[in-house]
């Protein structure tokens, strides 16, 4: 019987392990987003992933909805081995804000006012992508408008900024990219 319990238990913790990394924001898809770097769903230059520089690449977005006041993004792999893998959080943007630049995850790119969260590996940093040999796995950069500016403790990791964000997504938008080791 105590077996079954664990078992039931252990189960239930991978059941949680591998669905948490879903993202459970709804808003209406109306943000265009774009980058000079890839196109959508195209491969990801070298250049921004671990077996390269590994810095960020610029994204550009536009279709602020009225009301915008912070904007919010995430950058994940969804295809990670142990369930969706964080890159790169940031949020409370300034609302005229329309993108980011090259390299701009050192900090000196982001607009003031704007907080890195923890990505996968606890670093409040962009973290190129890094999947292990085998398939390509897709990578999404996702946009988020906000009718308010997150408050401070939302840079914990993904969960806290996506709980913070509950209510108050306007509308949002994402660029998907692919890599795949060499």
């Amino acid at each position: 019987m105590k077996a079954v319990l664990i078992f039931l238990l252990f189960s239930l913790f991978l059941v949680a392990l591998v669905t948490c990394g879903a993202d459970d924001i709804t808003a209406p898809a109306t943000i265009t987003v774009t980058s000079p770097a890839y196109a959508d769903g195209a491969a990801i230059p070298l250049k921004y992933t671990c077996q390269g520089e590994g810095i960020s690449p610029a994204w550009a977005w536009k279709g602020a909805p009225e009301g915008t006041k912070a904007w919010a993004v995430i950058f994940d792999d969804p295809d990670a081995p142990m369930g969706t893998w964080i890159h790169w959080l940031v949020f409370n943007l300034p609302p005229d804000t329309t993108g980011l630049p090259e390299g701009a995850s050192t900090g000196a790119g982001l607009p003031d006012g704007s907080v890195q969260g923890k990505n996968s590996w606890g670093q409040k940093a962009y973290g190129g992508p890094c999947p292990p040999p085998g398939k390509a796995h897709r990578y999404y950069f996702k946009v988020y408008a906000l009718d308010a500016k997150l408050p401070p403790g939302a840079d914990a990791g993904k969960f806290a900024l996506l709980s913070a964000m509950k209510g108050h997504v306007l509308a949002a938008g994402s660029l998907q990219g692919t890599y795949k080791r060499r």
